[in-house]
């Protein structure tokens, strides 16, 4: 399969006869101009279009000359996955309003929360669905860069070796604060692809159904290490290997991402002091799931990762950023 697909010729057809335009980013997300945040509910047809192709792409970028308003930017958000605004997130003192469903992220905490997501990870963990889509609208972007690093995690899964995507197959992680259990590798629902799955800075437990018989077993602390590490590397290669980007953003940029497809990480430049890179301002959102991300193997949606291990020893690690997978690193969700 090719990495990142093409955009779909009938779906360039949808957005252009409402005016719009999809220009593909290398290697993956779209930009799209002409559709007007601010303005109407595009047709079906051309929600579905759009949808599709960030399915594929990993994300679409929305240009506009034009400042969005909040209001606009959390209604747009609504238009994909769950339709749905699904907001867990503190509500920072400088948030327009103060509404709860914008979360607000800067490198001065006078502005905004500092430090989020510094290493590779999905949004909505601790959920037992996840969050269908994330969006980013940028209100400031710094004067010396500090953007978001894109991964496509279908075109990752294809870059493992077929002995490690066996294995990869066989693994659930267990979110540190919720105890939910996901599949280290699922099938895209909408793009089909098997896609890789971890986060790196909230898994409390990876347990791996055993290859020959039918119980399970928990990784130990040197192999929930080598597998972070793993994870971290084929996801940093895409950088060379064309299924990762470093997106910078420009002013009014409004992104969102499929938050099954692509997994997600600020670049350093993004936490370094307002004085040396400048303000940057950003506003997230985040959409409620379509359906519950189940693991395998009869495996419950939900373990009580605070109480004693059900598997035997291994990692088993409540609370926080879960099991800290190199000591020399930043870990903040």
């Amino acid at each position: 399969m090719t990495k990142i697909p093409s955009p779909d010729p009938a779906r360039v057809r949808a957005i252009a006869n409402h005016g719009g335009s999809i220009l593909p980013l290398e290697p993956l997300g779209a930009e799209v101009h002409g559709i007007d945040l601010s303005d109407d509910k595009p047709p079906p047809e051309v929600i579905d279009a759009l949808e599709q192709e960030m399915a594929r792409r990993g994300f679409l970028v929305f240009k506009s000359r034009k400042t969005l308003e909040p209001e606009d930017f959390l209604r747009a958000s609504s238009w994909w996955g769950g339709k749905v605004l699904h907001s867990t997130h503190g509500v920072h003192p400088a948030t327009p309003g103060g509404n709860r469903h914008i979360f607000r992220l800067s490198n001065d905490r006078r502005y905004g929360i500092p430090g989020v997501g510094p290493q590779w990870h999905n949004d909505g963990s601790f959920n037992t669905d996840t969050f269908s889509h994330a969006g980013y609208h940028i209100i400031r972007p710094a004067e010396k860069g500090g953007g978001t690093y894109f991964a496509h995690q279908g075109a990752a899964y294809d870059a493992l070796p077929e002995e490690r995507q066996a294995f990869w197959r066989r693994l659930s992680s267990v979110n540190s604060t919720s105890g939910v259990v996901h599949p280290a590798v699922h099938q895209h629902p909408v793009s089909g692809r098997k896609s890789l799955w971890l986060h790196l800075g909230m898994t409390g437990a990876v347990i791996e159904k055993q290859p020959d018989g039918e119980g399970f077993r928990l990784l130990d602390a040197e192999q929930l290490k080598r597998l972070c590490h793993e994870y971290n590397d084929i996801l940093n290669a895409g950088l060379e290997n064309g299924y990762a980007i470093a997106y910078e953003y420009e002013e009014n940029d409004c992104l969102f991402i499929d938050n099954l497809a692509v997994a997600h990480r600020a670049s350093p430049e993004a936490h370094l002091p307002a004085d040396e890179q400048g303000l940057r301002i950003m506003h997230r959102s985040t959409v409620r799931g379509v359906a519950d991300f189940k693991p395998g193997f009869g495996l419950p949606l939900h373990l009580n990762i605070r109480g004693p291990s059900p598997f035997g020893e291994g990692v088993w690690q409540a609370g926080g950023v879960g099991f800290r997978w190199d000591d020399g690193i930043p870990m903040q969700n």
